[in-house]
């Protein structure tokens, strides 16, 4: 039915199943999944149940999204990383944070080495690395911003296969650092005594917006994109994802911009907004073709996820026994600053609450560099 493939009809429906996760998380079921996970998976049902085109009758609203809103995300969520307010997480918190992001790397290479998935994977199995490689060291923001710069989000399937894979192996390694000080105290005692208390680190009011912040952001993010785009037609070399990403930095730095309203909520909106057409992508019987594929993919990410925790844990005793920090900050790595500040509200440290979000968009910052710089090694 051709009403089914009306762009209007179809952004509604995305944007409905934005909406749905968003609640959805409030709920005891589905706070463990997290909204961009059920964003993705409200979407995929639709897709699959044929409410929306998939993968395979792709319409132009899809390009659409992953070209102009996706790259625009990033950007807006870029603007909150104030590398001065990072510096108050305190030494131990950003070391173990730059600790777990180059045993991140470590992980990748070793399961390159170990997998071999260009055999199964071919050219993509680069791109794949370098995405995942951006993805633990600081979330989907710096995932998409790779793939978007290969177009790897048109490999339908293999795509599909991929963020489900990472999905699963992030919900275990949350259950894994959620266990992790009770099982390692026993075996190597914590420094006692060790916090970082912050009294003046106050948490963060809730984010509003206003008319005047939202005209600039827009202005700001158009022109961000325009100049990455036309110094990327100039230097080929440069991607325009990476311009894009400095842009937001630099500006992030700023007085003025960093009064700015709303950034990150549009940031986030526009995300969510990008996972659920990836959702639309992820047709199951696509995903079950995946077979040895999709084995490939498991066994690659698992490796990489268990060489960065055998490393952080060992590296991480010995230069700082706190056990609760560590799993923190692998948590900022492998799933971001939100899950991270989830386990530092576990745990009861109310004194890394505000770091574990700044070092999580210190991930955003870094995550993106080292996920280019490891395809380059491979």
């Amino acid at each position: 039915m051709a009403f089914l493939a009306h762009p209007v009809y179809v952004l509604c429906m995305l944007a409905l199943m934005v909406l749905l996760a968003i609640y959805a998380e409030k709920t005891t079921w589905g706070k463990p999944l997290g909204a961009a996970l059920l964003a993705i998976v409200f979407t995929a049902v639709l897709a699959n149940l044929g409410f929306i085109p998939s993968a395979s009758n792709s319409i132009p609203l899809y390009d659409g999204i992953f070209t102009y809103i996706a790259p625009l995300s990033i950007f807006y969520l870029m603007l909150g990383v104030n590398l001065n307010a990072i510096r108050k997480a305190g030494l131990p918190m950003i070391g173990l944070f730059v600790l777990g992001s180059l045993t991140t790397v470590a992980g990748i290479l070793l399961a390159w080495w170990c997998i071999q998935p260009e055999a199964q994977l071919g050219a993509q199995a680069k791109t794949l690395a370098g995405m995942l490689t951006g993805t633990y060291t600081g979330g989907s923001v710096n995932f998409n911003a790779i793939a978007l710069e290969y177009d790897f989000q048109e490999q339908g399937a293999l795509y599909a296969g991929t963020i489900a894979v990472d999905n699963v192996v992030t919900t275990v390694w949350i259950v894994i650092t959620l266990a992790l000080p009770r099982i390692l105290r026993p075996l190597w005692k914590d420094k006692q005594g060790v916090t970082h208390r912050t009294e003046a680190h106050e948490a963060p009011e809730k984010e509003g917006m206003d008319l005047s912040s939202l005209a600039w952001l827009i202005v700001l993010g158009l022109l961000s994109f325009y100049v990455s785009e036309a110094l990327s037609e100039r230097f080929p070399a440069i991607p325009s994802i990476l311009t894009l990403t400095t842009l937001g930095i630099l500006l992030a730095q700023t007085k003025w911009v960093s009064r700015l309203k709303g950034a990150h909520t549009l940031g986030l909106y526009m995300v969510f907004l990008f996972l659920a057409v990836i959702g639309a992508f992820c047709e199951i019987n696509a995903v079950l073709e995946l077979k040895h594929i999709g084995l490939t993919l498991f066994l690659f990410t698992s490796i990489a996820v268990l060489v960065h925790g055998v490393l952080i844990i060992l590296l991480g005793g010995l230069l700082y026994r706190d056990w609760s920090m560590i799993a923190i900050a692998s948590q900022a790595n492998v799933g971001g600053g939100p899950t991270a500040l989830a386990l530092a509200e576990t745990f009861g440290r109310k004194e890394l609450m505000l770091p574990a979000i700044l070092i999580g968009t210190l991930g955003n910052a870094l995550g993106t560099y080292l996920g280019f710089l490891v395809i380059q090694l491979l």
